[in-house]
């Protein structure tokens, strides 16, 4: 075994949980969730295998955030479905609150 394949064996893989905001093209409402791999979501909700969101098609990623817990991104995304968190969200989202997080350039 090579000295940079012991390295890369001993670093733990660390797995981030990402709180998310659809925009549906078709009837501009917004959709809130959360996941471990964000990549694979966005797929399925794209492709349509998501029944919530399959006749809200075509969706586009408007923002997102990445926790280290899955407990932090929970709690975060309870909070944007709530009144209150709805208008941060929305403010979040327009730009009116520090700057939302852009979506991931596909292969990045």
């Amino acid at each position: 075994m090579s000295q940079d394949t012991r390295e890369f064996k001993s670093r733990p893989h660390r797995i981030y949980y990402y709180v998310y905001v659809l925009k549906s093209l078709k009837d501009s409402k917004l959709y809130t969730g959360w996941t471990s791999n964000l990549g694979w979501c966005l797929k399925e909700h794209k492709t349509g295998k998501t029944k919530s969101l399959r006749n809200r098609r075509p969706l586009k990623l408007v923002y997102f955030e990445k926790y280290k817990t899955k407990a932090e991104a929970f709690r975060r995304e309870r909070y944007f479905k709530t009144p209150e968190g709805g208008v941060l969200k929305r403010k979040l989202i327009d730009g009116g609150v520090g700057s939302g997080r852009r979506p991931p350039q596909p292969g990045g």
